[in-house]
């Protein structure tokens, strides 16, 4: 794979995303004795589990390193090489920050470890997400899902992580269940707001130079457009009305090229819940 800066850039901001979350992790996750979900709670209630049951002393991050290897394979086979390979040095980094890294907490109250902790556990992988990249794991899980059915999934990643808290809760103590809840609320929340991939919009597109804004369009997005006719009815001028879907993500770019082309173009933005029909999505490098 050539080095690229955008390669060296991803780079950058996949480390600042694993000492994020390697911060969160110590400042609250840890201090707080809290199971954020995702692997990061599976790996800190195993670690547990075998400490204080069995005796057993195996660190954090090594079963954290160890969940990954097949959740790892698919993605790489499935959705993308620089994907995974950029996701794999996040939570490699994570495994060693983790460790490097010694608790610091700080503030006692349970209420703010579990809603700051999650805000900047979230921010943590929100970086790594904006990269295209991910911190593994549920992520790995939730972008392979949400590549193949073109939906977001981060809200089924936290129902899906209740069941570790349900153990967490019944081994160790509802009350770091229950803030753990918080934890992971906060933390999806942040990643749901923040990752727009999979958030759909259509564009009503009013223009009289409806083939010059398509061709700008195509430049820039790879969506198909429906034109239709229209009238203004102050102007009476003929229009022409450019129907589209794109990701949320695209957005700003696909309205510079329309306005570079068309400066009194008029575009109405609204949120589209579903689609159902042929939608090109974009692959992960």
């Amino acid at each position: 794979m050539r080095i690229t800066k955008k390669d060296i850039k991803t780079f950058i901001m996949i480390v600042v995303s694993a000492l994020v979350y390697s911060i969160a992790m110590k400042a609250f996750v840890e201090s707080g004795n809290l199971f954020p979900g995702g692997f990061s709670g599976l790996s800190r209630l195993l670690s547990q589990v075998l400490r204080e049951f069995f005796q057993i002393n195996i660190s954090f991050s090594i079963i954290y390193m160890a969940l990954h290897i097949g959740p790892t394979i698919l993605v790489y086979k499935y959705v993308g090489h620089r994907f995974t390979i950029f996701s794999i040095i996040q939570y490699v980094l994570v495994s060693i920050f983790t460790e490097v890294l010694p608790i610091f907490p700080l503030t006692q109250d349970m209420l703010l470890i579990a809603v700051f902790g999650g805000i900047l556990g979230g921010t943590g992988i929100s970086i790594a997400l904006k990269q295209n990249a991910s911190s593994g794991g549920t992520d790995f899980i939730a972008i392979y899902f949400a590549n193949k059915f073109n939906v977001s999934t981060w809200n089924y990643v936290m129902i899906a992580n209740m069941g570790i808290l349900l153990i967490a809760g019944y081994l160790f103590g509802w009350n770091v269940a229950l803030y753990s809840i918080i934890y992971q609320f906060c933390s999806t929340q942040v990643v749901n707001m923040r990752h727009d991939r999979y958030k759909l919009v259509t564009l009503m597109i009013v223009t009289e130079d409806a083939d010059i804004v398509s061709e700008a369009i195509f430049k820039t997005v790879r969506h198909g457009i429906t034109v239709l006719d229209g009238k203004g009815a102050y102007s009476k001028l003929d229009k022409k009305l450019l129907y589209m879907t794109i990701n949320a993500y695209q957005v700003q770019e696909v309205i510079k090229a329309i306005r570079q082309v068309d400066p009194k173009v008029f575009i109405n933005i609204s949120k589209t819940e579903r689609i159902v029909g042929n939608y090109y999505q974009k692959p992960l490098d």
